[in-house]
């Protein structure tokens, strides 16, 4: 019996210890990560400060999305004179877009396009402010970009952006065979990239020839061990608590969150085309990338991750010439390069 006492106190010690433990932790603020690059580490302390707003009716919401939008257009000249291209408002059926054109395109993507969808939680990001990361990947990769100015709420529910994704696309395939085409985009872009996929398939179009997602947003409802594990630890969403779960509701309406094309996670991945998956160590999105890879791969699409030491929520786009930046658009680069044809 004393024995058993014993090995009874040791187990009821161990629990107690490792949830005041596990209590520390939650409440621990960790040291800036010396393991990112130095022109990131100005971004990795501190916190986005609008994280935790909560707009409420529609007159908030715009005024909240036209006054960081403002912020965003301020940055987009210098953008697009370091990066050496041109962009042209345009439309995609009845659909308002902007064409990236690098001043010097690689003859091998002379008869290729991208298709990019921006981030911004389905409210961020209106006209060019949502062009940031189209005008990097056409430099970097040397290719023709074509960015869709998606309807958002609060004005556009559910479903009206996949509608405008998929009216997009289709006209698209008008000008371009699916395997000249690829298809990219980070946070809600990459969800939205994923719920194209969903949606093509649906209307029996050709998938793209590949689509790479940056931290996709592939689970609109707080499902996931990232969005508790890495709360108030990635600086950049902080948590889904802010202004990120108002604008999943806000978009949603009233319609489940774990609908497919609202959340690819739950859809029927069968048949992808090879996609690219980035994120990184601190992000909110992690569960939702790592969670998305793992059912590409048991659905046998050929599906790749990389995961960016010490970086938040799509930090990689921040610091258009940091290493981390380079990484993600030289790797999304060689990926579509490796699959799409000439």
């Amino acid at each position: 019996m004393k024995i058993k006492f014993t090995a009874l106190v040791f187990m009821l010690t161990f629990v107690q210890t490792t949830l005041a433990n596990t209590a520390e932790v939650a409440v621990q603020h960790f040291p800036n990560p010396s393991t990112v690059s130095q022109a990131l580490q100005p971004l990795v302390s501190g916190a986005t400060p609008f994280w935790n707003d909560h707009p409420k009716i529609n007159a908030e919401w715009h005024q909240w999305v036209d006054t960081i939008a403002a912020q965003t257009l301020k940055t987009l000249p210098t953008l697009k004179e370091r990066m050496q291209v041109s962009v042209t408002a345009t439309q995609l059926g009845n659909v308002n877009a902007f064409m990236v054109t690098p001043k010097t395109i690689a003859p091998y993507n002379q008869n290729r396009i991208l298709l990019h969808f921006h981030g911004g939680g389905y409210v961020l990001n209106p006209g060019e402010a949502g062009t940031a990361e189209a005008i990097m990947m056409a430099e970097y990769g040397k290719i023709n970009v074509i960015s869709i100015d998606y309807r958002m709420a609060p004005d556009f529910l559910f479903p009206a952006a996949v509608d405008d994704a998929l009216t997009a696309y289709r006209e698209l395939l008008k000008q371009y065979p699916a395997e000249n085409i690829g298809v990219f985009g980070t946070s809600t872009g990459g969800g939205m990239t994923l719920a194209l996929m969903l949606n093509a398939k649906a209307h029996d179009l050709p998938l793209p020839a590949a689509i790479v997602v940056g931290t996709p947003w592939t689970d609109l409802s707080k499902t996931g061990d990232s969005y508790f594990t890495h709360e108030g630890i990635d600086n950049v969403l902080v948590s889904y608590d802010g202004w990120l779960g108002d604008a999943a509701k806000l978009y949603a309406g009233d319609h489940d969150l774990k609908e497919p094309l609202l959340s690819p996670i739950y859809g029927e991945v069968n048949d992808f085309p090879p996609t690219l998956l980035v994120t990184g160590t601190r992000d909110l999105f992690l569960s939702n990338t790592i969670r998305m890879h793992l059912k590409l791969r048991d659905a046998g699409v050929t599906a790749d991750l990389v995961v960016l030491e010490g970086v938040s929520h799509a930090q990689y786009l921040m610091v258009y010439d940091a290493p981390e930046a380079q990484r993600y658009f030289n790797e999304a680069s060689q990926f579509f390069d490796q699959y799409l044809a000439n």
